[in-house]
């Protein structure tokens, strides 16, 4: 199992390599492929995130839409909430895409959140990294966002916050812990035109509030109404231009390499608990190092004998 075998078989190969992923996550071949797929890393990875209801799913399409009829290879992880019964995904989001089975350039997973604070499963990373490495756009769509479920903003280039009109003022946004997660806001059913000016108003006001900008960037917030594509194109293209704008300098590089260390902080830590962590002593990656080598290392070494090493969570 290897990047050209998965490129040569298309989706039915990817999807077999994510399902090997997730029942062997500490199969050696595993391993070697992430490790492959860090280094070959092509695609702009977008986290979308946002309260249940805001139309998401409905985003999602449009943009898949548009971001196919510029060409580009589109991936997208849809973490799903689980079911009580079985922990599996409910497959909400995915039963709402309408992309066309045929398109080998489009590929859907849905992935169960199960406990998982953050709205992201515990794979997803995983997941993440090897559709980085086979197309040119990476979508992840999260459960939902809450003050503790920010961690789409540990996996994503861009993180994509959607707000509804109706959603609440400025301090209700600050409260939630929102806005200093976005890259980029969508107010969704612009359609609802003042409703959605206001919610619009709202957002703003709680981004100037902020204290922690990035330099150089102004987040945007566009209004969208999907059903209809009306500003779609123009989030597609802010979308990219917060691309090139992570490409001047070091800066997709650095986000990256810190987004490894958090990642791999806190597999350590779901593992082996703080003491595991205060064992491990300092946790550094080499810049632009994979995390998956060195986690099954400190695995081995934490781990106590005849045990099984640290899965790839």
């Amino acid at each position: 199992m290897d990047l050209a075998t998965i490129r040569a078989g298309g989706k039915a190969a990817l999807a077999r390599a994510l399902s090997t992923i997730e029942s062997a996550p500490d199969d050696p071949a595993v391993l070697s492929l992430l490790e492959s797929a860090h280094a070959a890393a092509q695609a702009h990875v977008v986290g979308m995130t946002g309260p249940p209801g805001v139309g998401k799913s409905t985003l999602m399409n449009a943009l898949i839409a548009e971001w196919r009829a510029s060409g580009r290879r589109v991936g997208c992880i849809a973490v799903d909430p689980s079911s009580r019964r079985s922990g599996g995904a409910l497959l909400g989001d995915r039963t709402r895409l309408a992309t066309d089975p045929e398109d080998q350039d489009v590929f859907v997973r849905s992935m169960a959140a199960r406990d998982r604070l953050g709205g992201l499963a515990e794979l997803t990373v995983a997941a993440m990294v090897l559709m980085r490495a086979l197309f040119d756009i990476v979508l992840i769509e999260t459960v939902g966002v809450g003050q503790s479920e920010t961690d789409v903003a540990a996996i994503a280039d861009s993180v994509l916050f959607c707000v509804q009109p109706g959603s609440g003022d400025a301090l209700q946004f600050m409260k939630a812990g929102i806005a200093e997660i976005p890259d980029l806001v969508v107010v969704t059913k612009a359609d609802m035109e003042e409703e959605a000016g206001r919610a619009r108003a709202d957002v703003e006001a709680a981004l100037a509030l902020a204290s922690d900008r990035i330099a150089g960037w102004t987040i945007p917030v566009l209004m969208v109404s999907a059903p209809s594509r009306d500003g779609i194109a123009a989030l597609a293209a802010a979308i990219d231009r917060h691309a090139a704008f992570l490409d001047q300098g070091a800066g997709r590089a650095e986000r990256r390499h810190a987004q490894a260390e958090v990642w791999l902080v806190q597999a350590i830590r779901d593992r082996f608990g703080r003491e595991g962590l205060r064992r491990a002593g300092r946790i550094d990656l080499p810049f632009g190092g994979s995390p998956f080598g060195r986690l099954a290392a400190l695995a081995h070494a934490l781990s106590p004998p005849d045990t099984a090493p640290l899965s790839m969570t």
